[in-house]
């Protein structure tokens, strides 16, 4: 069973993972044309900045999530269907609550996703790690491990692993 705290950092790293993905798969992983070579591209985002509402996981105060963030995605695909996409984003992360009284949070994150498919079998993945401080000195830590595939016998599998140290 999740905790509520486990439940808010996979969202934010889900999010990550999703909004990185849409953006830039959109133009990159389209099919290619018989006998053609395969397709790369790699992109750089450097200072992407996002907000949005969220919840403390340790504490469950309401306030504002915000984060900067640079990184690298790259794409293959070949022409046969077969692709494999992969991003890393690294950053600074806050957590600005609603009630002044409850401690601020700030600190780093890193995160690694990826996706290879091939024309029988397809795997995902994520790694997310963060560490905050709070303004009263308190540290909030969390680590994420995530997979997912499907075999060529259709068989599917998948875990969500995730660790978290509240002060």
């Amino acid at each position: 069973m999740l905790e509520e705290g486990e439940v808010t950092m996979k969202r934010l790293g889900s999010l990550i993972g999703i909004l990185t993905f849409a953006a830039f798969a959109g133009g990159v992983l389209t099919a290619s044309p018989a006998g053609a070579r395969a397709t790369t591209e790699t992109v750089h985002v450097t200072n992407v900045t996002e907000s949005n509402p969220d919840v403390n996981p340790c504490s469950g105060a309401t306030g504002t999530v915000s984060m900067t963030y640079s990184g690298v995605f790259h794409s293959t695909e070949l022409p046969n269907g077969t692709s494999w996409f992969t991003g890393t984003l690294h950053g600074t992360l806050s957590f600005v609550p609603d009630d002044a009284t409850q401690p601020s949070y700030a600190g780093k994150f890193t995160t690694w996703f990826g996706d290879e498919n091939n024309l029988r079998n397809e795997v995902e993945h994520e790694t997310f790690r963060v560490r905050l401080l709070g303004t009263d000195g308190s540290v909030l830590m969390a680590h994420e491990t995530a997979h997912m595939g499907t075999s060529a016998s259709g068989l599917s599998f998948s875990f969500d692993k995730i660790r978290f140290a509240c002060p």
